[in-house]
């Protein structure tokens, strides 16, 4: 199954970041990775602008340590490192707005108290990339198949029907549903390897 143009491997992205003057990949690198960032900044208690700007931060911050040969392939996940320069860079800016003391009275110390601990916001993290990544491979994935055959996963896998009843729904056979969900989640497994493969 093929994919579409602006399909690439992390490995690929992060390559084209080497040339700062590649304004293109530095886009597509953006596009991938500010919807993480910004959903778990702001569950650190950031918003609007500020989550805004923290997301810019930490992708700047990245593009220039993988410049620099900071980021090594072989020592973990690229998630992994992107975390940590979020959390750092989501901390700074909590501390410079104020937002700590502020949100200590309106949360209560002990929700104030698991912004500090980078353990409980690494949670956090794995299910803000989590849910981006799903998301971005569903979107490739639904670009790929009939509408039907999407319609179908979608149905069964996400709404929770029977394949009988999403037969019934669609007017297709029983077997046309089991075979979309089989599909999908294959391709939805390849694509998931080719997106964090760094």
């Amino acid at each position: 199954m093929s994919t579409s143009p602006d399909w690439l491997t992390t490995s690929t992205l992060l390559d084209g970041l080497q040339d700062f003057s590649n304004a293109a990949a530095w886009e597509r690198f953006a596009n991938r990775f500010r919807v993480p960032v910004i959903s778990f900044v702001r569950r650190m208690g950031l918003g609007g602008a500020e989550a805004e700007d923290v997301a810019q931060e930490t992708l700047t911050h990245f593009a220039n340590g993988l410049r620099d040969g900071k980021y090594d392939r072989t020592q973990g996940r690229l998630s992994r490192w992107l975390f940590g320069i979020a959390y750092r860079q989501a901390l700074q800016a909590r501390r410079r707005v104020g937002i700590q003391q502020a949100r200590e009275v309106e949360m209560g110390s002990s929700t104030a108290a698991r912004v500090e601990d980078e353990n409980a916001q690494s949670k956090i993290w794995e299910e803000e990339w989590e849910a981006a990544l799903l998301a971005r491979c569903l979107e490739q994935v639904q670009r790929e198949v009939e509408p039907t055959t999407f319609q179908a996963f979608e149905l069964v896998a996400r709404e929770g029907l029977s394949a009988t009843d999403a037969a019934e729904s669609l007017g297709v056979p029983v077997k046309t549903v089991y075979n979309a969900k089989h599909r999908i989640l294959s391709r939805l497994r390849e694509l998931r390897a080719a997106y964090d493969d760094s």
